[in-house]
């Protein structure tokens, strides 16, 4: 039985996507990327800095590990706490020993209350990406665009006692409205991190960058939600390092992300693990360790 002319029309088939903001790509047939030193695989650590007020906001979502008993809930606000007075100075310790400068997604509360770290992080010569107001300011379809918009300008406005305007951005759970990324153009950002989709950096229509940061190889994720150990975690990133080493032999250069959170990774019982982690990492010949902002310009010279 044939069907129906008008089953067939629709005036968004064809290759790639139902959508103008970038064009389809298959990593496998783009021209091969190489990062600076004839290195192969960019190791892009990126740091979650966040901070969760004592009472959640579910509106346009509550984020992920935000407050969850009858509040006050110190349980987990301490929790969060740890992060910022003590496992974040592991971190940045850690840093340090591998000879790594690594990108810190920071919330712009971080800035205002606790100006010593945002100093800190610039001494050590890190990059600082937003990562909107605090962890109530989430992003979502829904969210009024003038709201938006003055969410992430208050965002980029608390970041600027670091005496350079953030480059890149990462939305809360990596949540976006419809408007982002031009909301995001419009403000002055040249890369995003939201889209998890690829291993290189792609660009959107708009000119946006997008710089993807792997979720389902996020501490949050590995240790939190599945519940697995930090040697795990270990292992599953030096396994992620070789498959990308190796492929970059036929395609060209890869990007590692790693993305970590100070109250997880920077406990006593798992800073040791994530130490040798990086040492192991920074003597492959392959790896280049650098910030989001270097590796999206590295990119775009060869584009």
């Amino acid at each position: 039985m044939a069907l129906e002319p008008s089953y067939l029309e629709y005036a968004k088939r064809r290759e790639g996507y139902d959508h103008d903001l970038y064009e389809w790509s298959s990593i496998f047939s783009r021209s091969p990327v190489g990062w600076p030193g004839g290195k192969s695989v960019a190791v892009w650590v990126c740091v979650s800095l966040e901070w969760f007020p004592m009472t959640p906001s579910d509106k346009p979502f509550r984020a992920p590990g935000h407050m969850v008993t009858p509040y006050p809930d110190y349980r987990h606000y301490t929790a969060r706490e740890y992060g910022t007075r003590v496992g974040f100075y592991r971190l940045l310790d850690a840093f340090k020993k591998a000879g790594v400068k690594a990108s810190v997604a920071t919330n712009g509360a971080i800035a205002e209350r606790y100006p010593q770290i945002i100093a800190d992080i610039v001494a050590e010569g890190h990059e600082i990406i937003a990562h909107s107001t605090d962890m109530n300011g989430a992003i979502a379809t829904g969210l009024p665009e003038a709201e938006e918009r003055a969410l992430i300008e208050r965002s980029l406005a608390a970041l600027s006692v670091a005496g350079k305007k953030p480059s890149g951005w990462l939305s809360i759970a990596r949540s976006q409205s419809w408007n982002t990324p031009r909301l995001l153009k419009e403000a002055g950002l040249t890369y995003m991190c939201d889209w998890a989709n690829d291993e290189l950096p792609y660009a959107f229509s708009n000119g946006l960058v997008n710089l993807p940061l792997n979720h389902e190889l996020s501490d949050r994720q590995v240790i939190t939600v599945q519940q697995q150990s930090i040697d795990s975690y270990a292992q599953q990133v030096g396994d992620a390092f070789d498959w990308l080493a190796g492929e970059a032999k036929r395609y060209g250069g890869r990007v590692l992300p790693l993305h970590i959170t100070p109250y997880i990774v920077g406990l006593p019982y798992r800073i040791d693990a994530f130490e040798k982690l990086l040492e192991q990492l920074s003597k492959r010949r392959e790896a280049w360790f650098a910030t989001g902002e270097e590796i999206v310009a590295s990119w775009r010279t060869q584009q």
